[in-house]
């Protein structure tokens, strides 16, 4: 909703408000998306696993550092809710506000997903997405989002006044409690904000509010990541379908979506490696502990 001001403008209101926009980080300095080497290791893949997440469920599984894995698109439109940890650390998990902040509210091919302090570094690299033409609608909304952080149980109990347990905090809770033999409380606290893969989103124009419209998502269509380090992901098909309508209940037409995870020839890796954490210091400002704290992290 609009808020009503209940102060009077000053003066110099109109040339405060026409402040040049600044971006908030210059990021000429991250390594450029290496399309070459990507493109190169893509060329010849050999499938090594396949899984389907249900409708109104997920499922967590590894993907090797070095190998692709595709989120695919298979009965009909359908929005997917994905998280990343390292396989080895669940504690280093996907930052999707840094992610936001580095690239933008929405993702395609060449942006990376970057994992949460102290290590900060790319946690995997989207290499292919068939939903790339879609660009900005007239609406302002793009594909594949890092602004929304996931529908969960505790908000829709606050603004609907009942509970839904097939929400994607839950399905990825669930999910992570059956892979890694753990209780749900604990399982829990992992979860974290989301890359809304395949929805369409947006805010409003004149309240700039989120919004979500129908996913242009259909069979076949697909986007896909290049593992930068061990990963373990989740991934919840939304009850929402293809979030046209609604959410976190069961009125939505739901698909189930098809997983791939493929291996690049050996040679087409060469000199590539995972990228190590980012060395700050973790002084804090005391000057004290660098070389400690930098040995623990990596």
């Amino acid at each position: 909703m609009t808020k009503p001001a209940h102060t009077t403008p000053p003066s110099d209101a109109t040339a405060r408000r026409r402040a040049p926009p600044v971006l908030t980080y210059s990021v000429g300095q991250l390594p450029s998306f290496d399309a070459a080497f990507y493109y190169r290791a893509r060329a010849e893949l050999s499938k090594v696993a396949e899984l389907r997440v249900p409708p109104r469920d997920a499922n967590a599984f590894e993907v090797a550092a070095g190998h692709f894995f595709r989120i695919v698109s298979v009965e009909g439109p359908q929005v997917g809710d994905l998280n990343l940890w390292n396989a080895h650390d669940l504690t280093e998990r996907f930052y999707s506000g840094k992610t936001r902040a580095l690239h933008a509210t929405h993702l395609s091919t060449g942006d990376r997903l970057w994992s949460t302090f102290p290590r900060l570094r790319p946690m995997a690299t989207i290499t292919h997405d068939t939903l790339d033409w879609y660009g900005w609608d007239e609406d302002g909304a793009g594909v594949h989002d890092v602004i929304g952080t996931r529908c969960d149980p505790y908000t829709n109990l606050l603004l609907n006044g009942t509970e839904y347990q097939h929400c994607c905090h839950l399905n990825l809770t669930r999910a992570l409690a059956t892979e890694r033999d753990l209780p749900l409380a604990e399982a829990e606290v992992h979860i974290h904000d989301v890359m809304n893969v395949f929805m369409c989103t947006g805010y409003m124009r004149d309240t700039h509010q989120y919004f979500m419209k129908a996913s242009p998502v259909r069979p076949g269509d697909f986007i896909e990541f290049f593992a930068e380090i061990n990963l373990l992901v989740g991934l919840s098909a939304c009850p929402g379908g293809d979030c046209g309508a609604s959410h976190s209940d069961d009125t939505a037409k739901c698909y189930p979506l098809k997983v791939e995870i493929h291996r690049p020839r050996e040679r087409a890796l060469a000199g590539w490696q995972s990228p190590p954490p980012i060395r700050y210091s973790r002084s804090h400002g005391t000057g004290e502990g660098a070389a400690r704290v930098i040995t623990r992290i990596q």
